[in-house]
């Protein structure tokens, strides 16, 4: 299904609740994809067991599809148990109520989003950021961390001021990052043409570049 030119695009998780869409994917193989049913007690029992080895155990903190799998859980424990002060009481032991609701927000993010986190691109802590904020400001948060390369620390200061009432291009001009700004790479005759269109016209090819854009999309 693809959006009209007008639709907003989604900013929540569409697919069930740890359908592995991601690991899926042909660039993220080698990887035993789980599915957590909220609605069957036996795979309730195992997300609370996983959430429990999750909260207490960094073994695999390297791993990013590791994060997500234990995000999963997070989130399919706290719609399992309705919850997540129950969520953390079935998971017991280090998982608590904080950590429980980070973890489910990151398992909540859009998919492209988290195809960038499975892929390494996003460090899955800089995730849990990303989530804090929300609608369109996860995507052009979530953008700026890929293109700007942003640190895990810029991004929790940019959710934060965010989500005390800044605007999202604000937030990140504080950190010294201009939104929308982009390289992009162009085949030589295409980067000829750009410009000559440009200067004909006494215009910015950014400016060129987002009207085709605004066309193609």
């Amino acid at each position: 299904m693809t959006n009209e030119p007008d639709e907003e695009p989604p900013t929540d998780r569409e697919s069930p609740v740890g359908e592995p869409v991601i690991r899926r994917d042909p660039q993220v193989v080698g990887r035993r994809a789980v599915r957590f049913d909220p609605d069957d007690p036996e795979s309730v029992a195992e997300a609370a067991d996983t959430v429990r080895r999750f909260a207490s155990n960094t073994a695999g903190a390297d791993d990013n599809v590791y994060m997500l799998r234990g995000a999963a859980a997070c989130a399919a424990l706290v719609r399992g148990t309705g919850s997540y002060k129950t969520a953390a009481e079935r998971a017991d032991g280090d998982a608590t109520v904080s950590f429980i609701r980070k973890w489910a927000r990151v398992h909540d993010l859009p998919r492209s989003i988290r195809r960038h986190v499975a892929l390494g691109e996003i460090a899955p802590t800089a995730a849990k950021h990303i989530a804090r904020v929300s609608g369109e400001s996860r995507f052009l948060l979530a953008w700026a961390t890929l293109d700007h390369g942003l640190t895990v620390r810029e991004v929790r200061s940019i959710a934060s001021r965010v989500n005390e009432g800044s605007s999202v291009e604000g937030a990140l001009a504080a950190e010294g990052v201009d939104l929308g700004a982009l390289a992009v790479s162009l085949p030589p005759d295409t980067y000829r043409e750009l410009r000559r269109h440009a200067a004909l016209e006494a215009t910015e090819p950014g400016e060129i570049v987002a009207r085709a854009l605004d066309e193609y999309l």
